[in-house]
């Protein structure tokens, strides 16, 4: 059940000093949409909200985290049918025989998910952040960031230990160029091939002997309640993660106000800031998934932000570094300077 979209269309404000009545007018009329919908789904029994995700194991264990968000932030979702999941297939999920560079690249995680979200089926998307484009189909915003979860990586060999405990020309799986880069700029005997599939499609391919190991994501692994289950947590010096990674974040349509009233209860304004420079240095650099890039943004805790960024080229033979400082305020423009430095200094990757 969907509240009316708001419009703007018939006002004669001008300036800042007439646009922060109509914002605080908007986001009063969300919230009175917000209790109205209460009201009627109290005798209907039908959602507040629908959620489109992907249909995955841990898609689905990121939906559940935001439903139970939303739940505790309004006493309005937390029945058990305020909030319906719906699973969405993805050209991604559909294509499982080839690497993403193949078919398409970044958006192939999102993009049905947000025609859904585009026509009015769903109300709101959720998505592992680091999935998504930095540019958003017109219309659509992210309306919310959760509290990051841990960014590293985690090795699993059939060995045990770190990268430098496999074995001579040992066989690593992994769909990333970035987790391909970085290990061979350490090892270069290594030989890298691709292996895609969710969390224990990996593990079990690993077990069978199809590899000798395999990189995965430590957020992904808790959010599924796996822990690290033997693998060998990456250093940032030796894995810096992909921007965003850890972070699940909440898309909406820009003029839905009854749904923007919701997620700001539930946004992570942190996590939002340390994504928005790591987004904002991927945006710089135009980045896909046919160049390995990495990013981490940290708050000090004090105001200021601390950025480290590279890219390196798919065979790990050249890697370029950057690191920014700044307050945490000005997040946006820390992330596009690293960026643009990276590119001037990588400009053979982007030619």
């Amino acid at each position: 059940m969907q509240g009316k979209p708001l419009s703007h269309k018939d006002t004669k404000s001008k300036g800042k000093r007439g646009q922060w009545p109509l914002r605080k007018a908007s986001w009063c009329l969300g919230v009175l949409v917000v209790f109205k919908e209460t009201v009627k789904h109290k005798g209907m029994g039908e959602p507040l909200l629908r959620l489109g995700t992907r249909g995955s194991p841990l898609a689905l264990a990121q939906a559940r985290i935001v439903r139970d968000a939303l739940a505790k932030a309004h006493a309005s979702l937390a029945a058990a049918d305020a909030v319906e999941i719906l699973p969405i297939r993805t050209t991604g999920d559909k294509v499982q025989d080839r690497p993403l560079v193949e078919i398409g690249g970044k958006g192939l995680f999102t993009e049905e998910i947000e025609q859904a979200l585009s026509d009015g089926r769903i109300d709101i998307a959720v998505h592992s952040l680091k999935d998504m484009p930095t540019i958003l189909p017109p219309g659509l915003v992210l309306g919310a960031v959760l509290e990051r979860e841990d960014p590293r990586d985690v090795l699993f060999s059939r060995g045990g230990g770190g990268i430098d405990t496999l074995p001579k020309g040992a066989r690593v799986g992994t769909a990333s160029l970035r987790r391909q880069a970085l290990l061979l700029n350490r090892r270069p005997d290594l030989q890298i091939g691709p292996l895609r599939g969710n969390v224990e499609t990996r593990l079990r391919k690993l077990q069978e002997g199809q590899v000798d190991a395999t990189v995965l994501a430590l957020a992904g692994l808790k959010r599924l309640g796996r822990g690290t289950g033997g693998g060998t947590i990456l250093t940032l010096d030796d894995m810096l993660p992909a921007p965003a990674q850890g972070a699940i974040s909440v898309e909406s349509r820009a003029d839905d106000a009854r749904v923007a009233a919701l997620l700001s209860k539930i946004d992570h304004k942190q996590s939002s800031v340390a994504v928005t420079a790591e987004r904002a240095m991927l945006a710089a650099l135009d980045g896909s998934c046919r160049t390995p890039i990495a990013g981490l943004a940290v708050l000090d805790g004090c105001g200021g932000l601390h950025l480290r960024g590279l890219v390196a080229l798919p065979d790990g033979s050249k890697l370029w570094r950057v690191e920014r400082r700044g307050p945490a305020g000005d997040a946006e423009n820390l992330g596009r300077d690293a960026g643009e430095e990276l590119r001037r200094a990588g400009a053979e990757l982007f030619k």
